[in-house]
């Protein structure tokens, strides 16, 4: 009798999982989901970024086109206003680090701290209204015709002759006491009127402002600046320089509610 041959039974291969590979199908399932959601932010992410910075390329095209639209004459006012800004504030500069050396130089020291409190008293009394002041500057009228003068004009121009460097100023109505024009001064419509800091003007108005007579007169003149803006509304703005502008109208300080030294 012959032997009956036997088939050898493979055995069953077992494949080693990774360590970092979960054998349950639901945490598997649920590592998948943490990857796409990971990917998904990433995603977003890198598009966040390029419309930031294709929202950037935009708008510094524009301002290029705008630039290269104006007149050569019109880019050497600009170029001229950002150079006496410049220059303004590298005087500053040096002053105050004048004044650092004087305070710090040791037997003139008290004698430099007290006139450089006094100085400091006159300065603040001329930036608060408190005092009264004189020097070079401008005088800037506004005269309505086909429309009134609105007090946002107004506002405007008091915020470009303060960005140009002005150092006090004033407005004068057609009628009424001048006001002295700080920091907290504020303009509203009154009718056909304007109500500066309580006080109604009726115009044409004229700011007096005390500073360096080309910068402010520069930068009213700035296409599509404030001047443009009245003309271009039926207004009439002229601007004169004397050698001597007087800001004469003081401002009233009321007591602070708030504010405390810190």
């Amino acid at each position: 009798m012959s032997e009956e041959s036997k088939e050898p039974v493979e055995a069953e291969e077992t494949v080693a999982l990774p360590r970092d590979v979960p054998t349950d199908p639901g945490e598997r399932e649920t590592r998948r989901k943490r990857r796409i959601s990971t990917a998904g932010a990433m995603i977003g992410v890198l598009l966040a970024l390029l419309g930031f910075t294709l929202v950037a390329q935009v708008r510094s095209n524009n301002q290029d086109t705008e630039l290269s639209a104006m007149r050569p004459e019109d880019l050497i006012r600009i170029l001229s206003d950002l150079d006496a800004r410049a220059e303004r504030l590298r005087r500053e500069l040096a002053e105050l680090e004048d004044s650092k050396r004087q305070l710090e130089s040791g037997a003139q020291g008290r004698e430099a701290a007290l006139a450089e409190a006094k100085r400091r008293a006159e300065v603040l009394g001329i930036l608060a209204g408190t005092l009264p002041a004189e020097g070079p500057g401008i005088e800037v009228t506004f005269a309505a015709r086909d429309d009134k003068i609105k007090a946002t004009s107004i506002l405007d121009a008091v915020e470009e002759l303060r960005g140009a460097g002005a150092e006090a100023m004033q407005i004068v109505g057609a009628s009424g006491p001048a006001v002295r024009i700080v920091a907290g001064s504020y303009f509203v419509d009154s009718g056909d009127s304007i109500d500066v800091d309580g006080l109604v003007l009726s115009g044409p108005y004229r700011i007096l402002a005390i500073g360096d007579p080309p910068t402010m007169q520069t930068a009213l003149t700035i296409p599509g600046g404030v001047v443009d803006d009245v003309r271009q509304r039926g207004g009439n703005v002229t601007m004169r320089q004397p050698e001597i502008v007087r800001i004469t109208a003081l401002h009233n300080d009321g007591p602070l509610r708030y504010a405390r030294p810190a």
